[in-house]
């Protein structure tokens, strides 16, 4: 689980730097001032979120326009998070090195700093040797590519985004949102997260196993969907449920459902399901003071030890260690 270094400003803030390598790709590099930016709780930001290059404060972009930046890269020593946005810099993506001059600049970052990537971000952090030996992801186009230049890095392009404690990198582009999302639920809980999510009109969860691309067509206009028998089992996830009765609810058959469910979800309906109800118990373990046993009922996990079972597996914790390790001092 991405740790938070918690050592803030003085006024209490958690320093995010995000470095911009030229030329940055500009949706990466507006996530995180979006996402930390606006994290807050009773109306005081969590994060001073400062944007600085590593080669002068005009940052020209891969869409054809440049950046001025208010900071400079003497920003990095004060970071507790160092998050490096998409990028095509020449020297990481082509050959997968960084010049001394960069690789000194990087050096300043503060040893307890956790360190961020979003898409191919990841390449100036493996040029920087800080991935070797570590489970990783890039956008799945670009995977190859990383795993070439890169060997001592473990590269899996199946997920959304991986979380490997005081490293954590994002596939392409909007996953960025959900690993920023992620690290700002693992920081300060559901419920800030929750909040940043619907500012940004985006969900607020998806799960970083999640599969990248899914091969399969969208469907036609007309056609069935399971949207709909979805929206209402996350209403019903305290009751029994099971495919034939969402199958019910769409008025398909469970082989057609079930085929149709994958395509649109990219996983079993059974998957889905797990997955919601542990996402449910994770949030009224952040948010409520309900015991174990009635969170279990309430997720549709049945039992405590159900749940503590299914949340090991989801994220190693047990539902206590969970409890206090999400809900922090300043609740």
């Amino acid at each position: 689980m991405c740790k938070n270094p918690a050592m803030p400003t003085p006024d209490g803030r958690h320093v995010v730097v995000v470095l911009a390598f030229a030329p940055v790709v500009g949706f990466d590099l507006q996530i995180p001032p979006q996402v930390f930016g606006t994290a807050e709780r009773d109306g005081r930001p969590l994060y001073d979120v400062r944007v600085t290059g590593v080669e002068g404060r005009t940052v020209p972009t891969a869409a054809g326009f440049a950046l001025q930046l208010e900071h400079g890269p003497e920003a990095l020593a004060e970071a507790d998070t160092v998050i490096v946005p998409g990028t095509r810099h020449e020297s990481a993506r082509r050959d997968g090195t960084l010049s001394d001059d960069v690789l000194e600049i990087l050096s300043t970052a503060p040893p307890h700093a956790r360190w961020m990537s979003i898409c191919t971000g990841a390449f100036v952090l493996a040029a920087a040797g800080l991935l070797d030996g570590r489970r990783v992801t890039t956008h799945w186009a670009h995977a190859d590519e990383l795993r070439r230049l890169h060997p001592r890095v473990e590269v899996d392009e199946s997920v959304l985004f991986v979380d490997d404690g005081d490293l954590a990198t994002s596939a392409g582009l909007a996953a960025g949102l959900d690993l920023c999302l992620h690290v700002l639920r693992g920081d300060h809980g559901a419920a800030v997260a929750n909040d940043v999510a619907r500012h940004l009109v985006v969900a607020p969860w998806r799960d970083g196993g999640q599969a990248q691309f899914i091969d399969s067509p969208v469907p036609a206009a007309g056609d069935g969907s399971t949207a709909a028998a979805r929206a209402w089992a996350l209403d019903h996830l305290d009751e029994p449920l099971d495919v034939a009765t969402l199958a019910a609810r769409a008025s398909m058959s469970v082989r057609t459902f079930t085929r149709r469910f994958r395509i649109e979800a990219g996983v079993s309906p059974h998957a889905w399901l797990v997955a919601r109800r542990v996402a449910r118990a994770r949030t009224l373990l952040e948010d409520s003071d309900l015991p174990v046993d009635r969170i279990a009922v309430a997720a549709g996990l049945g039992t405590a030890a159900s749940l503590r079972s299914h949340l090991a597996a989801d994220v190693g914790l047990s539902p206590l260690a969970y409890r206090r390790r999400f809900r922090g001092a300043d609740r």
